[in-house]
């Protein structure tokens, strides 16, 4: 059983399980499914805003696919909820994301 599968599977008894949700769409990302990847991040960050992990993958994965205005834009929403939660060191990495790609 590959791990989507299993991931799916441990999904059946807890479907709004954001780290299991995040870890199938580092997995999608790993397959080259972005589609199912980035649909999969905008239900984890819009049922929980502050999942700060989800933020700098979905933005990454926007600017690599060239949707450079949504990637800035979510940059933006991570920066926001990783100041929120007092989480500096996923705010560096966001900031330091979103400053390499705006400058």
């Amino acid at each position: 059983m590959n791990r989507i599968a299993k991931i799916l599977e441990f999904l059946k008894d807890a479907p709004t399980d954001n780290f299991l949700r995040h870890a199938l769409a580092l997995e999608y990302i790993k397959e080259g499914n972005d589609t199912a990847a980035k649909e999969l991040f905008i239900n984890i960050l819009t049922q929980s805003p502050d999942y700060v992990g989800s933020y700098y993958h979905l933005a990454k994965l926007l600017q690599r696919n060239n949707e450079t205005e949504q990637a800035i834009e979510w940059y933006e929403k991570g920066m926001k909820a990783a100041k929120q939660a007092g989480d500096n060191h996923s705010y560096g990495e966001l900031q330091s994301a979103y400053e390499d790609l705006i400058y």
